[in-house]
């Protein structure tokens, strides 16, 4: 007789069939590097005063998720203490190298940004507070396709399991639809289903209690559906145009449109559970594992870039007059919308200036991964073998 689990299995390896034959067609997508840069070449490398790089450089090294190599670096970083904007650009300069990653398909690159919102909300349901925050369902099935097929590392499909077979997890659509199939789940209520939806996207945030207290949550789990943007359904619509797509123009439409509320925000499948986190800490916590650093911590698809990296970032904040934002960053968090290459995400922090760039950053931009210094690695490693002979 075969066991649950050997069930799970089956019908995962039907699913990956599918992902198998929708993936024949791209082959191995490798990123985009250029050649090594100078510091010199850098754009604007000289301006940034990286004092501020440092606290999100530590929480890097709070995780065992960094790319190879890093154990020495950070343990040079734990014995610097807080080191002086020139001694940090030193200890870059000497240990690390910079490439420009290159957009696959010369695709447009393009440089948004996300910050922890406040919501009001309450502990307990009420005529006010009324839209559910709800916690990861115990139901939901995660299927790491690797430990089947390792060639497929990275692919994970998510469900619920209906009798002995593996189905899709419920939609945004079928969760929100009144049906209340989450019921018990919830941290929360807040008074704003928009609120509450833009909470999704970003992925964390705080909840302002009756009392003046907060209560932080963040991202536990996703429920497996493709994310897709409201801003791209609103635009195919015809009723925003490309260019003035943005947080502000969104919540006017939709403030302005009640009765079509549900099936804008039902255009986005995808629904994201959370948990309560420390309230104490500085920022949310990313998909590294570590708090987040406003303006210096950055989302990006890891498909292309690994956590942990440092990136050099060369844009332009939104505004009549665009001003150059030119400076040193760590890939510390992941997004749904953040694909490509040339893409990432910054975290502004929280607050209403946060909250204003993050609403209307849409910039182009280049993106320089500083990767550790090869020459150097190499005779860290001819040190060690000759202590080890001795």
């Amino acid at each position: 007789m075969k066991t649950k689990k050997n069930l799970i299995i089956r019908n995962s390896a039907i699913i990956l069939l599918l992902l198998v034959s929708a993936c024949a067609s791209t082959g191995d997508i490798s990123p985009g590097r250029g050649d090594i840069i100078s510091w010199q070449a850098l754009p604007g490398w000289q301006q940034d005063n990286l004092e501020s790089v440092w606290p999100a450089l530590k929480n890097n090294c709070l995780t065992k998720k960094l790319p190879a190599g890093w154990k020495n670096t950070c343990t040079e970083i734990s014995m610097m203490g807080q080191a002086a904007p020139d001694t940090i650009r030193a200890f870059i300069e000497t240990r690390f190298v910079a490439r420009e990653l290159v957009s696959i398909n010369n695709k447009e690159s393009l440089i948004t940004g996300y910050y922890e919102p406040v919501l009001n909300g309450s502990l307990t349901p009420d005529s006010r507070y009324r839209f559910p925050v709800y916690g990861r369902p115990k139901d939901l099935v995660v299927i790491k396709l690797d430990k089947l097929y390792p060639e497929l590392a990275g692919k994970t499909i998510r469900g619920r399991l209906d009798g002995n077979n593996v189905v899709p997890f419920y939609s945004r659509a079928e969760i929100d639809n009144g049906r209340n199939q989450l019921a018990g789940l919830e941290i929360a209520w807040v008074d704003d289903p928009v609120d509450l939806f833009f909470l999704h996207i970003q992925g964390s945030g705080r909840i302002r209690l009756p009392d003046g207290k907060m209560l932080a949550v963040g991202y536990a789990d996703q429920n497996g559906h493709a994310y897709e943007s409201i801003g791209l359904s609103l635009i195919r619509r015809g009723v925003i145009e490309p260019e003035d797509v943005s947080l502000y123009t969104i919540k006017n439409w939709l403030a302005e449109n009640p009765r079509e509320l549900d099936q804008v925000l039902f255009s986005n499948p995808s629904y994201i559970f959370f948990s309560v986190r420390d309230s104490r800490l500085a920022g949310p916590i990313g998909s590294l594992g570590v708090p987040l650093t406003a303006e210096r911590s950055l989302a990006i698809d890891r498909r292309f870039t690994e956590l942990g990296s440092l990136l050099w970032v060369d844009t332009t904040l939104p505004g009549a007059q665009a001003r150059p934002y030119q400076r040193l960053m760590v890939a510390q968090d992941t997004g749904g919308a953040i694909k490509g290459v040339v893409r990432a995400d910054v975290f502004f922090g929280r607050g209403s200036r946060a909250r204003d760039l993050a609403g209307t950053m849409k910039q182009a931009g280049s993106l320089y991964v500083l990767e550790l210094n090869p020459d150097r690695m190499a005779s860290n490693v001819s040190s060690r073998e000759v202590k080890s002979a001795n």
